[in-house]
C-alpha cells in the first residue's frame, strides 16, 4: 500500500492538537490506516544517498511515514488526510466541493485535435483561482502529483498530471499531436530551447524521466499542449514547459491531465482540485474548463457531482454482525466523508451521496466496509459463521499434524515449486514426461516444476540443516500436483504425509513404527496379504530407496504410500552425510 510521508507538527497544526505516538496509532488504526515509520528529514535523505545515518537533534523535523489504503487517492497528501481525519473525529462537517458558477462563453476552452486519438485520446481540465501557496503546500502539491503518477495513474501510462501557472498563458487551448520535430519548447528547468526528439536524447541519462520515454518515444506523433500563442504548456507524459512554471508566487492554476483512460482522468483530476480546493479565495470552489473534441462534442470539466447509492440496513448489519439503527449507521457514514439518510419507507434502505473525493465507493459493500471502520473493528463481536465449517481434508490433515507431533516429529514447510532436477534426477527417478506439471517461462531454475512427491522438499531442508544436533525427525502434510486428464485443469491436487528421519542409524524401524501408529489412529487394521479390509505391506522396488529396505503400504487393494531407506545415491545429492529413512502417505485415500 502506498505510504505517505508527513511532517509531524505540521499535520498536528492542521488537526488542531497535539497528540503523543500511541494516541496517533489508535486513532490511524481507528480510521483504517496505519503509522507506517517515524522518522526525520535527514534519516530520509542519508537512507536515499546511501550515506551514515547521523544521529537526530531536537532541530529535526519529525516525520510520519503513513500507510493508507491503495484505491483512497484523496489520502495521499497531508491536505486530504487531515480533511479525512478532522471530519472524522467531528471537528468539522463534510466539504462541500463545487464548480463556479460561470457560462460556457466565460469558460477557458481546450480544443482537442484528431490526431490525437493515436497516442493519447482523452484530456480533462480544471483551474484553481486564488489559491495562495507557501512552501509547505506547495511541496505538498508537487508530491501529490507525483504519488498520483506512481499509483492510479500507472506510471503515467495511463493518465499524465500538468500543471502550469495559468497568468502566464492565455486560452483558448489546444491539444494536438505533432511529428517530434515539429515540436519547439524550452522545457521545465531548462534554459536550451529543444525539439521534441532532441528531448527524448537528452533526458535518456535522467535518472527521473528516462523511465516514461517508452511512453510516446516510437510513436510518429507526439502529444503536445499549445496555448493562444503556440507556447508550448506541456509534452505529456514526459514535461511540462518552462514558462508556465508554478511558483510559490502562483495565483491561478492550470491542470490538465491526458490519458489513455478517461475515467481515471477524472478521478486524477477530481482528486488534485478537490484536495487543493482549501486553499483557494473561494474554499472548495474550482472553475470549469470546457474541452471540445475534435467532432464538435463539448465536455465541461471537473465533475464535482456527487452519485447516490441505495443501500439496505440488513445488507450492512448483516455483513458486519452488528445489530445497527438507520441513524446510526448514518451518523458512522458520515464520518467517513459519506452524507447518509433514511431512504423512503418500506425496507429499511440508507440512501447515501458520494462525493467526488470518494472514487472507491463502488459498492453497497465498499459502504459497508465504512460503517464497519467508522464502528471500530474492535467492537465487533467475534463469532464463528454457522456456515463456515472445515473441509474434511483439512480437519483429517489437523488431526495427523498433531500425532505425528506427539510421536516427536517437527514440522516443516517446503516449497510446492521445484527444480526439474530435484523432482527427477537427484531421486534417482526419470521423467516420464506424464507425471509432472511443467512451469512455463520460469523465472528461476529452482523452480521449474509442481512437486510430485515431498520428498525433494525435505531432504533439501535436512541437506541445509546437516550440522543440527542429530536425530532430526522432520514431517510435513502438504499437497502434490499430479497431471491427470480426467480433470478440466488437466491436473489434481493431492494431500500427502512425508516423515523423515536422520541419524547415526536409518531409524527403519522408527519410519515403520510410525505408519503403524498412523493406521491404529486412523482405525485400520493389519491384515493379510492380498486382505481388503485393513492394510498390508509388500517389498518394493524404487529408485529412490535402498534396495531390499524398502516397502510399499496396500490399503483396500490400491497403494497409499511407501516407506525406506534413502537410497546413499540420493543423500549425497542432497549433500547429506548420515542415513535417513523416509516415509509418504496419500492421506485422501482415507476419506
Amino acid at each position: 500500500m502506498p505510504t505517505v510521508s508527513v511532517g509531524r507538527d505540521r499535520l498536528f497544526t492542521a488537526l488542531g492538537r497535539s497528540y503523543t505516538q500511541e494516541e496517533f496509532e489508535d486513532l490511524c488504526f481507528s480510521f483504517g490506516i496505519e503509522l507506517d515509520d517515524v522518522t526525520t528529514e535527514k534519516a530520509i535523505i542519508s537512507k536515499e544517498k546511501h550515506l551514515e545515518e547521523e544521529k537526530p537533534s531536537a532541530d529535526d523535523e519529525i516525520i510520519y511515514k503513513i500507510e493508507v489504503p491503495a484505491n483512497r487517492y484523496d489520502l495521499l497528501c497531508l491536505e486530504g488526510l487531515a480533511q479525512a481525519l478532522l471530519v472524522f473525529n467531528g471537528k468539522e462537517k463534510i466539504p462541500k466541493y463545487t464548480v463556479a458558477n460561470i457560462s460556457k462563453a466565460s469558460m477557458l476552452k481546450m480544443h482537442v485535435k484528431k490526431e490525437t486519438s493515436l497516442i493519447r485520446p482523452f484530456l480533462v481540465c480544471a483551474v484553481l483561482r486564488g489559491i495562495t501557496f507557501d512552501e509547505a503546500s506547495y511541496n505538498s502539491f508537487i508530491d501529490l502529483q507525483d504519488k498520483l503518477h506512481q499509483n492510479i495513474c500507472r506510471k503515467r501510462t495511463l493518465v499524465a498530471i500538468g500543471t502550469h501557472d495559468l497568468d502566464t498563458l492565455q486560452g483558448p487551448f489546444t491539444y494536438e499531436a505533432l511529428p517530434p520535430p515539429e515540436i519547439n519548447f524550452v522545457p521545465l528547468k531548462q534554459v536550451k530551447n529543444f525539439r521534441a526528439d532532441e528531448l527524448m536524447e537528452f533526458y535518456k541519462s535522467d535518472l527521473k524521466l528516462k523511465k516514461f520515454l517508452h511512453i510516446i518515444e516510437n510513436s510518429s506523433v507526439y502529444p503536445v499542449i499549445y496555448d493562444r500563442n503556440r507556447t508550448v504548456l506541456s509534452l505529456p507524459p514526459i514535461i511540462n514547459g518552462a514558462h508556465s512554471a508554478i511558483t510559490l508566487k502562483t495565483k491561478n492554476v492550470f491542470i490538465e491531465c491526458t490519458a489513455t483512460d478517461l475515467t481515471k482522468a477524472k478521478i486524477v483530476l477530481n482528486t488534485m482540485v478537490t484536495t487543493f480546493s482549501t486553499y483557494c479565495k473561494r474554499k472548495f470552489e474550482v472553475e470549469p474548463v470546457e474541452v471540445i473534441s475534435f467532432d464538435g462534442k463539448s465536455s465541461v470539466y471537473p465533475d464535482l457531482s456527487e452519485y447516490n447509492m441505495e443501500v439496505p440496513l440488513s445488507y450492512i448489519t448483516g455483513s458486519i454482525g452488528v445489530p445497527l439503527e438507520v441513524d446510526e449507521v448514518t451518523s458512522l457514514l458520515k464520518r467517513m466523508q459519506l452524507h447518509a439518510e433514511k431512504a423512503g419507507s418500506g425496507e429499511a434502505k440508507i440512501s447515501v451521496s458520494v462525493p467526488p473525493t470518494r472514487s472507491d465507493i463502488l459498492h453497497p459493500c465498499d459502504v459497508m466496509e465504512d460503517v464497519a471502520i467508522a464502528y471500530s473493528y474492535n467492537n465487533i463481536p467475534k463469532r464463528t459463521l454457522s456456515s463456515l465449517k472445515p473441509l474434511p481434508l483439512n480437519q483429517l490433515s489437523d488431526l495427523i499434524r498433531y500425532e505425528i507431533a506427539m510421536n516427536g516429529f517437527t514440522e516443516v514447510l517446503t516449497w510446492i515449486l521445484c527444480s526439474k532436477k530435484e523432482n527427477f534426477e537427484m531421486l534417482n527417478r526419470k521423467d516420464d514426461k506424464s507425471t509432472a506439471v511443467i512451469i512455463g517461462n520460469p523465472r528461476s531454475s529452482d523452480f521449474e516444476v509442481v512437486r510430485t512427491s515431498l520428498m525433494p522438499g525435505m531432504l533439501k531442508t535436512v541437506g541445509h540443516n546437516k550440522d543440527h544436533p542429530k536425530p532430526i525427525k522432520i514431517y510435513e502434510v502438504g499437497d502434490v500436483v499430479l497431471l491427470d486428464e480426467k480433470k478440466d485443469v488437466g491436473a489434481s491436487n493431492r494431500r500427502l504425509l512425508g516423515a523423515l528421519y536422520c541419524g547415526a542409524n536409518s531409524g527403519f524401524e522408527l519410519i515403520h513404527s510410525l505408519v503403524d501408529r498412523i493406521m491404529e489412529v486412523m482405525g485400520t487394521p493389519f491384515v493379510p496379504v492380498g486382505d481388503k479390509s485393513g492394510y498390508f505391506i509388500e517389498l518394493s522396488n524404487e529408485p529412490e530407496f535402498l534396495s531390499g529396505r524398502q516397502a510399499k503400504i496396500i490399503y483396500k487393494g490400491g497403494r497409499i504410500g511407501i516407506f525406506g531407506i534413502v537410497h546413499p545415491e540420493v543423500l549425497n545429492n542432497f549433500d547429506i552425510p548420515d542415513p535417513c529413512s523416509f516415509l509418504e502417505l496419500d492421506i485422501e485415500s482415507f476419506l
